[in-house]
């Protein structure tokens, strides 16, 4: 998975036509710290759907800000610079809940690209 350092990196991926899916996490989180293990195995299975980014909240303050992330960690799936989907809360969020919503942002992107 990319990690994104700065605006300009975070821009460029959100770019792309691909389903890109921006994860904003940071190294403090617990909540962040728990989907770590599975999120590599996660990212392997949908390689062929869309493109996984790390957004490291601390790093690039001003962008989670711009998209008004208020709880972490906070997936957000983008496609030509647009956003299609979030799931965005304070709450942990288990395996199952983050493959619903890549599911669902699938969904979306397919239903835009056809």
């Amino acid at each position: 998975m990319d990690k994104i350092s700065s605006p300009a990196e975070f821009q460029a991926a959100i770019q792309s036509p691909r389903l890109t899916v921006a994860i904003f996490k940071a190294d403090w989180c617990g909540d962040c710290k728990f989907i770590n293990p599975f999120m590599p195995e996660v990212e392997q299975n949908y390689a062929d759907k869309l493109t996984l980014v790390e957004v490291d909240v601390d790093a690039v303050g001003e962008v989670s800000q711009e998209q008004n992330i208020l709880g972490i960690p906070s997936f957000v799936a983008y496609s030509e610079g647009r956003e299609l989907v979030r799931f965005v809360n304070k709450l942990r969020k288990s395996r199952q809940e983050i493959e619903d919503f890549l599911n669902r942002a699938v969904e979306v992107h397919q239903s835009i690209h056809k």
